[in-house]
């Protein structure tokens, strides 16, 4: 095998290479059954028994409490948005949403299409450079939940603390920060995430919910809308995306051998010091987007100088082998995601050629 490139895709992103090489290693014989796992039916006991450990291990990874389901979907956290309001957003209610960039956006957009919404804080005026505070937010009576976005992928900010909601439930898209630090699953109604960040490979998306709003569903909606269909069949009414769900699976197991995510978040916290600073001690010739407080510890975003300059920049780390440091085109600058695949060793890499290319350019 050649040389593996620094790898800071924003996703599909980076995977473990010790879950790369188990799942070669078993992908034309899966555990002497002659098959590789996407031969096999999903019906089948030898499937169902890794589609089973997989919700296990997510549940117990995350020490989510009794009463939460795991369910594996299909549509990427974009059907989600759409979903989520189908499912909750009943008749009288207001889906509150806070929005703090591109895709927080995007989940109030589609939930505007359902029914009714409330936006109760936003840091659009100021081009989601923060996280806005919760102090003195007034979520509606009539709420249905409330939904945030914990880490803005584009924009590279993320929570660092948990909305205090009441009786009503926080829904939570952590396609992008989950799995990388411990949470308190207890405050959540409702988890959320595309796999092709931190959980896998993409083609599933996971949904950690209490079983209460999983229950029941408006029979009005098409079946495979409907969340307590795929509850109820444990997320098998039809063929579930097998082979990427097997890889999540591996993936989990990986997470389990680092120590779990208390000792998963050091590792992240440290790999993005790292990043940050080099952009910290650039005297200005690296500026980060978004506030320190609010900074994220997956998708780091920074600019330099100018356009030029960053577009020299994107074309001398990719001759230097590395990878997906463009930022979002909606945006601009550059981004590198430090997802818990990413290895220190390419963290501390980025850092030595921006230092390198400050020198020659500043």
């Amino acid at each position: 095998m050649g040389k593996r490139a620094y790898n800071f895709n924003a996703g599909p992103a980076a995977l473990p290479l010790a879950v790369l090489e188990r799942a070669q290693a078993q992908f034309v014989d899966f555990e002497g059954t002659g098959m590789s796992i996407m031969e096999m039916s999903h019906r089948g006991a030898v499937y169902e028994a890794v589609h089973n450990e997989a919700k296990q291990l997510l549940l117990e990874l995350l020490g989510a409490p009794e009463g939460y389901e795991v369910l594996f979907l299909q549509g990427g956290a974009t059907t989600q948005f759409s979903m989520i309001p189908l499912n909750l957003l009943k008749e009288g209610t207001v889906g509150a949403y806070v929005n703090t960039g591109s895709w927080a956006e995007k989940a109030l957009q589609e939930a505007q299409k359902v029914g009714e919404t409330a936006v109760i804080a936003s840091s659009e005026a100021e081009k989601f450079a923060f996280i806005p505070s919760f102090d003195g937010v007034a979520i509606p009576d009539n709420a249905a939940y409330v939904h945030i976005t914990t880490n803005n992928t584009i924009e590279g900010s993320q929570f660092h603390f948990t909305p205090e909601t009441g009786n009503i439930p926080l829904i939570a898209d952590m396609s992008s920060d989950i799995l990388c630090r411990p949470v308190d699953v207890s405050k959540y109604g409702m988890i959320y995430a595309g796999a092709q960040k931190n959980l896998g490979p993409s083609g599933v998306t996971v949904v950690i919910a209490k079983s209460t709003l999983l229950k029941e569903s408006p029979k009005s909606l098409p079946t495979m809308l409907r969340y307590d269909i795929h509850n109820k069949n444990n997320s098998l009414y039809n063929t579930p995306p097998t082979f990427s769900i097997y890889m999540v699976k591996l993936v989990l197991e990986w997470l389990k051998e680092q120590g779990g995510l208390t000792a998963v978040e050091k590792v992240n916290e440290a790999k993005a010091k790292v990043i940050y600073d080099a952009i910290d001690d650039s005297n200005g010739f690296y500026t980060g987007t978004v506030d320190t407080g609010s900074r994220s510890l997956m998708n780091i975003t920074f600019r330099l100088p100018s356009e030029e300059l960053e577009k020299s920049f994107a074309k001398a780390s990719e001759a230097e082998g590395f990878v997906g440091l463009k930022g979002h085109r909606s945006v601009g600058g550059m981004r590198a995601s430090t997802y818990n695949a990413v290895p220190m060793e390419a963290c501390e890499a980025l850092a030595r050629f921006m230092k390198e290319f400050q020198a020659k350019h500043a």
